[in-house]
């Protein structure tokens, strides 16, 4: 990416932000191929949920993710590019278009900063193929038009174009100059207020009653002959409403209730959103590391903190949830094992408690050697054994013959890539399709010999109750 020493805080003129797509338009017309200009702007402090309520449209694409206990929030919005693949060389083909995009871009502003510069923001299915008929591919990652964010108190802007020779340059100088203005001194008033639904008037379980528990029994059979170690079998509850369900409106009660999670939103542009809560970060890499984590091993939260103390010590002695944890511990070792990383975790999990549940977690942090892509690390360990199971191939073929739905982006890789190969992947569960008054809610659990299938069971009832609570006003 040529990045042109221009700052357009300190040059922001109208004339300036002529001056430079025109030098993107002679670069275009030398070059025979268009350029992705973007432009950064450091502005006063926004909040990217309400920037996105002002300017969200259902026919666009849009990404939001905020994880209020770390102090981010970002959201992208329209697409300036996008690309889609399937296949077992999904990120392969994603890593290829993003390195193509970034020779052909030129960008302005204070880059160095964090969500400054162009990002990709992808949203991967569990599998590699998407079913017929679904609301996503099988990956999909896009330039947005805007992107606003925030980290800490610091708030970036992003126009984001694509400026091929022949582009009027007045009209889109014009267009440019308008938004930015407005990000500058961003008036709120144009947002609408979205709630949520009224509780569900019907909720279905697709695959019919004690379908799940038949699955698990059939699993722990197939455990016990040593077919696989652990699979996680999941659930998908179809719920029904009065009112129609609003992504925005989810999220803002997502943000409040679950400041210890990423909630987010990804739109297809075609009127559904895939949104949750989602505990689990898949991967991230900053400054020449990555950091991921084991997440498995789970228990509910007390009433009381002498019960909640007992439900975290018991947890933490739990043969079972250890042996899960192990194994979710043990395979991300050797999956990324061929890149030459040298993992740091500690000895023992500690215990990571959220609103409704508590899992057994550990960090995992590693130098990254020179030539590894964020994207490396997502193929290799997506699905982790917490959605997927171990082996990986054997536990997910068992997926897809177990579980009576298809996924779709249900417990799978969602994030951004920025221009300098950092970036930021969690984990798609917690999540729900909503689509009008209908919305698909996901819920799993990891199956491990000794598992119960009426605690599995109860265990996915936990996690719909908080679903369908955040979903709908239940």
């Amino acid at each position: 990416m040529k990045i042109l020493p221009l700052n357009p805080t300190e040059h922001s003129t109208p004339a300036a932000l002529r001056t430079f797509l025109e030098q993107c338009a002679e670069a275009a017309r030398s070059t025979g191929r268009p350029q992705l200009a973007s432009i950064s702007v450091a502005v006063d402090s926004l909040d990217p949920l309400a920037v996105l309520e002002s300017i969200f449209e259902p026919k666009q694409l849009h990404f939001y993710a905020e994880r209020p206990s770390e102090g981010f929030a970002v959201a992208g919005a329209e697409a300036v590019l996008e690309f889609t693949a399937s296949g077992p060389t999904r990120f392969s083909a994603a890593k290829e278009f993003m390195a193509r995009t970034l020779e052909h871009a030129i960008a302005v502003g204070p880059l160095n900063g964090d969500f400054a510069g162009p990002h990709f923001f992808m949203a991967g299915g569990f599998a590699h193929e998407a079913a017929p008929g679904a609301s996503f591919p099988a990956l999909r990652l896009f330039v947005p038009r805007w992107q606003v964010s925030r980290r800490g108190d610091v708030s970036v802007a992003v126009a984001n174009m694509l400026i091929t020779r022949e582009l009027p340059l007045d009209f889109v100088t014009a267009k440019v100059w308008k938004a930015h203005t407005k990000f500058r001194a961003f008036n709120y008033s144009a947002a609408q207020d979205h709630g949520r639904p009224s509780a569900p008037k019907q909720i279905v379980e697709i695959g019919g009653v004690d379908s799940y528990q038949r699955a698990v029994t059939q699993a722990l059979a197939e455990i016990g002959r040593g077919d696989y170690e652990k699979i996680v079998l999941a659930r998908a509850q179809q719920l029904t409403t009065s009112e129609e369900f609003h992504p925005l409106g989810v999220l803002n009660h997502l943000r409040q209730h679950y400041a210890g999670c990423y909630a987010f939103s990804v739109a297809n542009g075609a009127g559904q959103s895939f949104i949750g809560a989602t505990p689990e970060r898949l991967v991230r890499v900053e400054q020449g590391r990555m950091f991921t984590e084991s997440l498995a091993g789970s228990a509910s939260r007390g009433q009381s903190a002498s019960e909640d103390a007992a439900l975290t010590r018991a947890l933490l002695q739990s043969e079972k949830d250890l042996r899960e944890h192990r194994v979710v511990l043990g395979s991300i070792s050797r999956r990324l094992a061929d890149l030459g990383l040298k993992l740091e975790h500690a000895a023992t999990p500690r215990v990571l408690g959220l609103a409704n549940v508590q899992h057994l977690h550990t960090p995992i942090s590693a130098a990254l050697p020179a030539g590894v892509h964020i994207l490396d690390l997502v193929e290799r360990l997506h699905p982790t054994p917490a959605v997927g199971g171990t082996p990986r191939d054997r536990a997910i073929a068992a997926i897809k013959r177990l579980e009576p739905f298809d996924r779709g982006l249900y417990a799978g890789p969602l994030g951004w890539v920025d221009h300098r190969g950092g970036g930021e992947f969690f984990v798609g569960i917690r999540s729900a399709l909503i689509d009008g008054r209908s919305a698909t809610a996901y819920a799993g659990a990891g199956i491990v010999a000794g598992s119960d299938p009426q605690k599995e069971f109860a265990e996915t009832e936990l996690k719909f109750k908080a679903l369908i609570e955040a979903l709908t006003n239940a």
